[in-house]
């Protein structure tokens, strides 16, 4: 597919994973809010106190890492040889469970959180996961 392809399969795949997690945590925002122990009342006083700066601002992150985690997805295939779908969605599956979930896991638990809230939070980057392998892997190299 060449360099051009081996970008754009890595934007496409982040732009599909950030959809996927505004899809998901709009679908989940009431017990996601239950889980940070907040209301929509409180949430919306919060948003309301910040710049459209301060309010963007975990959106564009969460867009920069899902780039990141896509071009790091691609280096692992590309180091494997093995674009396939099914790769993809192996090594995205692996990443998650080896890294992600660990993570979240451990940095929840020391933060006190409540264990609905690693649940969710956990579930969505699975599923972001499996996107960008499943069209890293498919675009191919």
């Amino acid at each position: 597919m060449g360099h051009t392809g081996n970008i754009l399969a890595i934007v496409i795949a982040a732009v599909a994973a950030w959809l996927f997690g505004g899809a998901y945590y709009t679908a989940l925002s009431r017990p996601w809010l239950a889980a940070m122990g907040k209301t929509m009342e409180q949430c919306k006083a919060e948003q309301a106190g910040k710049s459209a700066i301060a309010n963007a601002a975990p959106f564009v992150l969460a867009f920069v890492g899902e780039l990141i985690m896509a071009w790091a997805m691609y280096g692992i295939l590309f180091h494997m040889n093995m674009f396939t779908l099914r790769a993809g969605l192996i090594t995205g599956a692996a990443c998650w469970f080896g890294f992600v979930l660990t993570t979240v896991t451990v940095n929840y638990a020391f933060a006190g959180r409540k264990t609905m809230l690693t649940v969710i939070d956990s579930i969505g980057w699975l599923g972001a996961m499996l996107i960008i392998g499943a069209i890293i892997g498919w675009f191919g190299a």
